[in-house]
């Protein structure tokens, strides 16, 4: 009996070593690390299987002798017999295709699609990106793309401009929900950096008209912001994975410090992340355009404002701040055909000093003592309900609910005062949307969905003696009593796989917006009206063709968008630059864009890839600020002082054009070249250029990848913009601009060379250490109040668990 035992296990454990002996890992060349979908197949494809999360597949339904093709669509296929992985002890590493046509799923209509179905210019930042490139806030997030121009006013900012638009013309969206308000407005925005750049899984960007899908103000494209999914397990245990993140950057000694935590079994999960971020005073460049230079600034001294002399006038005295965000979210899955989630983000900054407004200079000094954004915050809850099961009228039904709470405000003091302006503005957002879709067979589908938006403003103001705390009136920036803005929305879209190669996919959207808004104090500005009512509608629409062959694909798409007025278009007084306050104008109306985009990806055999895209865009009843009249008067007084009207109005029709490249070419195995180029040029129906039509800008980049190490070299740079191609509204503004030969401002042409290098420590652990601006040139980006960080050492640790 004892024999029999014996004869038992080891027969057992010689036919479980054998089994295991026949299971194969597979692991990128790179980083080692295992890839997950791999496909192994014999010649005649009767014998198959897939790699797990571990890499692994089983290899015991192969003979010896029979080839094994091993495929991926990310990696070079290889093709070995079992003997020869016997041999490699069942261990296969992978190279990547470095360069091929991006083949990621795009969420354009809600619902996540093939890239190579989709005729919009899309571009994609994924995390393994972001990671590597170690962006301080969300917006320079999008500038590491190199498609999208970002502004900054002041440190704490970032503006995105794409195609010409910029601010309530572009649209932010975060896991499926608008973050645009009613008051975001025509001015430079800086609502991009509430979201952590740490807590972003991937950001897809849509060049164009976005308004099929997403509504009012996606003019120049959609930013399209997912982050960190709940991730559940395969078996009833509970397992615990998390990040810890750890960044200096010496140009403004920023200190930043990230964790996450993921815990979930098959059926629910949670997810807590936490970024805190502190920032000190920015430091420029010391090479080039001496003007820029923070040559004094205003400091309190025994209650009195004084003018100090800065000792070290590349180091931009206060500009600095710091920024807390936190995510929570949970998962439910009870079944394979229903999935809810619910997700709190949460995001404040500190006082945040207007650094443009710190250096604006009136009758030879400084002007403001102080001039800062009070703590900007926003919150969102989101609850999301996804359920699929093919039926008569849905194969997939998402239902997004979701409530925001976002303030800001505004503090001012003129230099030597003691009296200083605070206005505060409260928003409370609510929105509820149904996507679904229908799939007829594997080259048909149909997108289709409603959309409720509701916004309510509360808009508050006082000054302060700075000595006593005294409060008294002043104007609010928004009328000050009731401020509605509501948005209902029917959409279609529809997918036609006509062939093998060509695809055509076409939408149309029905808008609904109003406006209603009660003036109830008018002891500042005798309006001629009590309330102001506004209720626009549009109709808008898309035809996109997509064709492949051998290696291409081209893109055609012709379409529609439009940016009704919100209560900042239509309601708002403010000064918008110096000696210039703009005054509500009831009779705007929506701003409308044709659009035309054709674009070409060709694989160049299996080195590289090239892209090339054009577009046309065509404004009608285009949104500008014009001189006006405010009760048959060219000039009121407003904060003290006397200053000429104006409002935004409608102009005649406007035009945007340009284009933009990519190139990717894999040099030798492991060095890969990247070079992106964007040109745009912008003019209204008079000539005159558009304020946010950014310069020529682009960067080139040479990347080396071996094993545990990843090393960039790149260089960013940008064209020039005279003075005669400078908006009008950007004149006055000399003291953010350089200075022609003849006296005039304009902003110059730069560039910076930087390089960054990445370790893998052993399975747990990156080591990310950089150097930007390495020739420490001094410039300032266009439209931009503050200078650009100088030469900027960056490290950083993360850690996986």
């Amino acid at each position: 009996m004892f024999l029999k035992s014996i004869c038992i296990y080891l027969l057992a454990f010689f036919l479980s070593y054998s089994v295991l002996g026949q299971t194969l890992q597979i692991k990128d060349f790179d980083d080692e690390t295992p890839i997950e979908g791999v496909a192994i197949y014999n010649q005649t494809k009767n014998k198959s299987g897939i790699t797990d999360k571990e890499g692994l597949v089983k290899l015991d339904k192969f003979s010896d002798t029979e080839l094994i093709h091993v495929q991926h669509r990310s990696y070079q296929e290889i093709l070995m017999s079992k003997q020869q992985l016997k041999k490699q002890g069942y261990v296969v590493y992978l190279y990547k295709l470095v360069v091929r046509l991006e083949e990621s799923v795009i969420s354009v209509y809600r619902w996540e699609q093939k890239k190579e179905e989709i005729p919009n210019k899309i571009t994609s930042i994924l995390q393994p990106q972001i990671s590597f490139n170690d962006p301080q806030t969300t917006a320079d997030l999008l500038a590491t793309s190199s498609e999208v121009f970002i502004q900054k006013s002041q440190l704490g900012g970032g503006s995105p401009m794409i195609r010409g638009f910029s601010a309530n013309s572009v649209l932010l969206v975060v896991d499926g929900v608008r973050m645009n308000n009613a008051i975001y407005r025509g001015g430079n925005l800086q609502n991009v950096i509430s979201l952590d750049a740490n807590s972003i899984q991937r950001s897809e960007v849509i060049f164009g008209p976005g308004s099929i899908t997403y509504g009012s103000d996606a003019l120049g494209g959609v930013m399209d912001f997912h982050t960190l999914p709940v991730r559940l397990s395969t078996s009833k245990q509970f397992k615990l994975k998390g990040t810890a993140f750890a960044r200096h950057s010496s140009a403004n000694s920023e200190k930043t410090g990230h964790v996450d935590l993921n815990l979930g079994n098959d059926k629910i999960g949670i997810l807590s992340s936490i970024t805190y971020s502190d920032y000190g005073d920015l430091t420029m460049g010391s090479n080039n355009n001496s003007d820029y230079q923070r040559n004094e600034y205003v400091d309190q001294i025994n209650g009195i404002d004084q003018i100090i002399i800065n000792n070290k006038p590349n180091k931009q005295i206060q500009s600095g701040y710091s920024q807390i965000n936190t995510m929570h979210k949970i998962r439910f899955r009870p079944s394979r055909k229903i999935n809810l989630d619910y997700a709190f983000h949460y995001s404040r900054l500190s006082d945040v000093p207007r650094y443009d407004r710190l250096i604006q200079v009136r009758k030879g000094a400084l002007e403001y003592g102080e001039w800062y954004y009070g703590p900007q915050k926003w919150d969102m809850h989101r609850l999301n309900f996804t359920y699929n099961n093919k039926g008569l009228l849905f194969d997939k039904l998402k239902v997004t609910t979701a409530y925001q709470d976002y303030e800001e405000s505004r503090h001012d003091r003129k230099f030597g005062k003691k009296e200083i302006r605070e206005r505060t503005e409260e928003v409370k957002a609510y929105s509820l949307n149904f996507d679904l879709d229908k799939e007829f067979n594997s080259n048909n589908m149909l997108f289709y969905g409603l959309e409720a938006v509701y916004n309510t403003v509360n808009s508050i103001g006082h000054i302060k003696n700075i000595i006593t705390n005294e409060l008294s009136p002043v104007s609010t920036r928004y009328p000050d009593g009731e401020n509605d803005y509501t948005t209902l929305a029917m959409y279609l879209g529809y997918k036609d796989n006509i062939t093998k190669s060509f695809t055509i996919i076409t939408g149309l959207r029905a808008n609904y917006v109003s406006i209603y808004s009660t003036l109830k104090d008018k002891t500042f500005f005798n309006f001629p009206y009590n309330e102001i009512s506004v209720k626009n509608k549009a109709i808008n629409g898309s035809l996109g063709l997509v064709y492949r062959f051998r290696g291409c694909q081209i893109n055609l798409n012709l379409s529609s968008g439009f940016h009704a007025p919100n209560i900042d278009d239509i309601s708002k007084i403010f000064d918008s630059s110096p000696k210039n306050v703009v005054v509500p104008n009831k009779n705007l109306k929506p701003e409308y864009v044709y659009n035309i985009d054709n674009g070409i990806e060709a694989q160049l055999g299996n080195r590289g890839t090239f892209n090339f895209t054009y577009f046309f865009t065509f404004l009608t009843d285009a949104f500008v600020r014009r001189d006006f009249s405010f009760n048959g008067q060219d000039s009121i007084v407003y904060d003290g002082e006397m200053s000429n009207v104006q409002a935004v109005v409608n102009a005649n029709k406007a035009h945007i054009y340009g284009c933009s490249s990519k190139i990717k070419l894999e040099l030798f195995r492991n060095l890969e070249l990247k070079s992106i180029i964007s040109f745009t040029k912008g003019e209204d129906q008079d000539g005159i250029p558009l304020r946010h039509v950014s310069p020529l800008f682009g960067s080139t980049r040479v990347t080396y990848t071996y094993k545990k190490i990843k090393a960039s070299v790149f260089a960013n740079y940008n064209g020039e913009i005279s003075h005669k191609n400078l908006a009008p509204s950007e004149h006055s503004k000399t003291y953010m601009y350089a200075i022609d030969k003849d006296g005039n401002p304009y902003s110059p042409s730069w560039f910076t060379l930087s390089c960054m290098v990445s370790y893998k420590i052993k399975k747990f652990g990156i080591l990310n250490v950089g150097v930007e601006n390495i020739l420490d040139n001094r410039y300032r980006p266009y439209s931009s109040g503050i200078v650009a960080p100088g030469r900027n050492l960056i490290a950083s640790l993360r850690v996986s668990f």
